[in-house]
């Protein structure tokens, strides 16, 4: 059982700048604010709940991510074409663009209203809507992460062919995997802040087990070539 914040949100205006004054020193724009959640993932997410953003914009954090993770995983298909990666040809590459800017919204929309009603009947007091802002938000600030691993990952098939320890399975398959740890703690943070958690430590370790088990069926899946 989680221990409930109960600070009212939205928090007191001080805290927020006022729009005017964001544009004018330029301090708020939405690369400060990712880098920011970066360091402070709570107050990140509070101050987006607080403004009250729409549903497209919503909408657009949330298909920059799945472009992001099309990009990622395009990538490491096709740049770097080895045993953990997957051969693509264009009818694939069509499919794997559809399942991130579908089936990855679609999912997110989903997981969001369950993670949401489960934090309910552990104490919570966020709506699915702001539960919805956490999630996106916490995937958009984590979208860089799926790009570095893939950058990592082609760095890594480079190197290969001078030191030959680079292509075991160990060194290349944790790559694919390393944006998966910063979306499960970033998203539970703002979760936490959300739903009025004061820990973020029991729902973080909840999606972790939950995303362990996960992988470990994706790989057994994967080396069985199911997947």
């Amino acid at each position: 059982m989680y221990a409930p914040d109960y600070t009212p949100l939205p928090g007191s205006n001080r805290a927020y700048p006022q729009p005017e004054r964001r544009n004018k020193l330029g301090e708020y724009t939405l690369t400060y604010q990712v880098l920011f959640a970066w360091f402070n993932m709570s107050a990140s997410t509070r101050r987006l709940i607080t403004e009250k953003p729409s549903e497209p914009y919503l909408l657009l954090l949330l298909l920059s991510t799945d472009l992001a993770f099309f990009m990622s995983w395009t990538l490491k298909a096709i740049v770097v074409p080895n045993l953990a990666g997957v051969s693509l040809i264009s009818v694939e590459i069509g499919a794997l663009f559809v399942l991130a800017m579908v089936g990855r919204t679609v999912g997110l929309y989903i997981f969001a209203m369950v993670l949401g009603a489960l934090c309910r009947l552990c104490g919570g007091r966020g709506t699915w809507r702001n539960t919805r802002i956490a999630v996106f938000w916490g995937a958009f600030v984590t979208a860089p992460f799926g790009i570095l691993a893939a950058l990592i990952l082609v760095l890594f098939t480079n190197l290969e062919a001078s030191y030959p320890i680079f292509g075991a399975d160990w060194i290349s398959m944790p790559p694919y995997w390393l944006g998966v740890l910063p979306f499960v703690w970033y998203v539970s943070v703002a979760v936490a802040r959300a739903q009025g958690f004061r820990k973020v430590s029991p729902l973080f370790l909840t999606m972790s087990v939950v995303s362990l088990v996960g992988l470990i069926a994706g790989m057994y899946f994967h080396a069985r070539g199911m997947i």
